[in-house]
């Protein structure tokens, strides 16, 4: 009746499914194949509608009893294929995440293993470059990262011994009140478990390397001090009692070092497994990438898996998806701080970190303003890769030199210390040394072009020394004139020409049109340049920028202008007979 009937009605095709949960409620002791004639009874009426969630246990039982059965392929596969293109919020139903979860776990339970999973990851995506379900990817997310958290959740407890936020919710906070968790399959440990311990004297299952040696002795203290400032800051916080423990906070348990083993049982480690195979799975889509960066909270378990889907963040070039590298907010850290040497994550000796910031310093962040967030926070991180020779640490040092963001002497001088202990530092510090002495030489000469600059004293200047790879020339407020133009056509590679307020008139202009191709901005503002000497102009085909406010331009010769200069994009003709 319910699959034939016209009736519109959700409540229509939920009575029947509700009537057997009941039923299967009263009905606990069945074989295995009723088990199968059921699931394959009510299997029509899944087709249009989500398992209501004692249904929904019972197929997380058949999932983990008989993982190998021909139903949970031929009957669950479009179950959970709805599920994942339709389900708006897990909130609202946590069994069909569990149901989710367990299915599977029982394809990775088959033959092909992981296969499986992957051609079933790949259904879901689609044969396309886009992905036609926009709620199939958060939904993998949430089912991905809710199975990854009940993997650490026992050690979680353990550690603060401290209700979980939705047993808040049900007001159980008294200890005698708690409920168990409800656990995935595999995470049920065989034997009893032992009291949680007191609340004075937390024990925390870590088991931890000790540190290891660097060269740099002085890096490795300001590392310690760095990390023990910011653990500070953390203990210094609100009380964790009202809300969900932080898996980040757990493993923060000494800033010394880089690697953290927390000792999982063997079932948890390959629930662990599966689920962070598909994160890496999920971010090999580029359609998926940028989504999947921002839902991605940091959770820094230790799999390879989630290192290779941080480094397809950090190799992907669009701005959305290598910004969420970075922490959403102050005082939380992203995978950026992460996985810098010193961090809980870091395994690698700093590779990642690494290649982190070369992408994001090519970017999508300004120079100087990422540089200052570096040399505040990861300078010790920065100079510690320096010294083992990583091109891109030390190109950041040298630009932090360059641009003057180091203030203090001593920490200058410990920079250029950890440049020179290298031979790629060693000759990036020479370059940097040499573009600085060039800076400092055309500097003096800028200085000597004041208000009082004739065209005498410009040719007297320019044939000191060599000045032919000039590219910007300002001779704003001089008295030169249209004479100065036979020295101006000796600096074939001036693109940029300020001539603000001179003398400069329409010969100079004619002398400059046939020799300067490469130049791109001119500023005549407040010049005495005619339309005789502005159309000579139109041959100057590189021009992309042009004041002539102020002079005596008319209306016919800037639109003379304006089309026989293609690339001509800023225009400034205020105070003229053309504005």
């Amino acid at each position: 009746m319910a699959l034939t009937s016209p009736l519109q009605d959700e409540s229509i095709h939920q009575a029947p499914l509700h009537i057997i949960s009941t039923l299967l409620a009263e009905n606990s002791n069945l074989s295995a194949q009723d088990h199968e004639n059921i699931i394959v009874a009510i299997a029509p009426l899944l087709e249009n509608n989500h398992p209501p969630p004692d249904l929904c246990e019972f197929f997380c039982k058949h999932c983990r009893e008989r993982p190998r059965s021909k139903v949970v392929i031929e009957v669950f596969t479009p179950v959970v294929q709805r599920i994942l293109k339709h389900n708006m919020d897990f909130g609202k139903c946590p069994r069909l995440r569990l149901f989710t979860q367990e299915y599977i776990l029982a394809l990775n339970e088959l033959n092909g293993g992981m296969e499986v999973v992957q051609k079933f990851i790949h259904s879901m995506h689609g044969p396309t470059g886009q992905c036609p379900h926009p709620r199939v990817l958060p939904n993998l997310v949430a089912v991905c990262l809710a199975a990854i958290y009940s993997c650490y959740e026992e050690f979680i407890n353990s550690r603060d011994n401290s209700p979980s936020l939705k047993e808040i919710r049900n007001g159980c906070q008294q200890q005698n009140d708690r409920k168990p968790p409800l656990p995935l399959r595999l995470l049920r440990p065989e034997p009893p478990t032992p009291p949680p311990p007191s609340p004075s004297t937390p024990s925390i299952p870590v088991s931890s390397p000790p540190p290891s040696a660097v060269n740099s002795s002085e890096i490795l203290v300001e590392l310690e001090r760095n990390n023990n400032t910011t653990n500070a800051k953390r203990k210094g916080g609100p009380a964790r009692g009202d809300s969900e423990p932080n898996l980040i906070d757990c493993l923060l348990v000494s800033p010394a070092l880089n690697t953290l083993s927390i000792q999982l049982p063997a079932q948890a480690d390959r629930v662990l497994g599966c689920f962070a195979l598909i994160l890496k799975m999920l971010s090999d889509y580029d359609d998926w990438r940028p989504a999947l960066a921002s839902l991605l909270q940091p959770i820094p378990f230790p799999k390879e898996e989630l290192k290779y889907v941080i480094q397809r963040f950090a190799e992907d070039p669009r701005q959305e998806v290598h910004s969420c590298l970075l922490s959403v907010r102050s005082g939380k850290d992203g995978w950026f701080q992460l996985y810098s040497p010193g961090g809980v994550a870091c395994d690698d000796d700093g590779e990642l970190f690494a290649s982190m910031v070369h992408i994001l310093m090519g970017s999508c962040y300004k120079t100087k303003k990422f540089l200052l967030s570096l040399a505040e926070n990861k300078l010790g991180p920065c100079m510690l890769l320096a010294l083992r020779g990583n091109q891109t640490m030390v190109e950041i040092l040298c630009l932090m030199l360059e641009y003057n963001i180091i203030e203090n002497k001593d920490t200058q001088l410990q920079i250029i210390s950890t440049l020179q202990s290298t031979q790629v530092g060693f000759r990036m510090y020479e370059q940097l040394c040499d573009r600085q002495r060039e800076l400092k030489e055309l500097t003096a000469a800028n200085s000597l072009i004041s208000s009082v600059l004739q065209d005498a004293d410009l040719a007297r200047l320019l044939s000191s020394g060599s000045f032919g790879n000039l590219e910007n020339l300002s001779l704003a407020f001089t008295n030169v004139t249209s004479a100065c133009a036979e020295q101006l056509i000796k600096l074939p590679s001036l693109k940029q020409l300020n001539l603000w307020s001179t003398q400069f008139g329409d010969a100079g202009l004619r002398l400059l049109s046939e020799h300067l191709a490469c130049l791109q901005v001119l500023n005549l503002c407040e010049t005495p340049v005619t339309d005789a000497g502005l159309l000579a102009l139109s041959s100057m085909k590189s021009l992309c920028s042009l004041n002539m406010n102020s002079t005596k331009l008319t209306a016919d010769t800037y639109e003379d202008l304006k089309a026989k200069l293609p690339n001509l994009k800023d225009v400034d003709v205020r105070y003229t007979e053309a504005w």
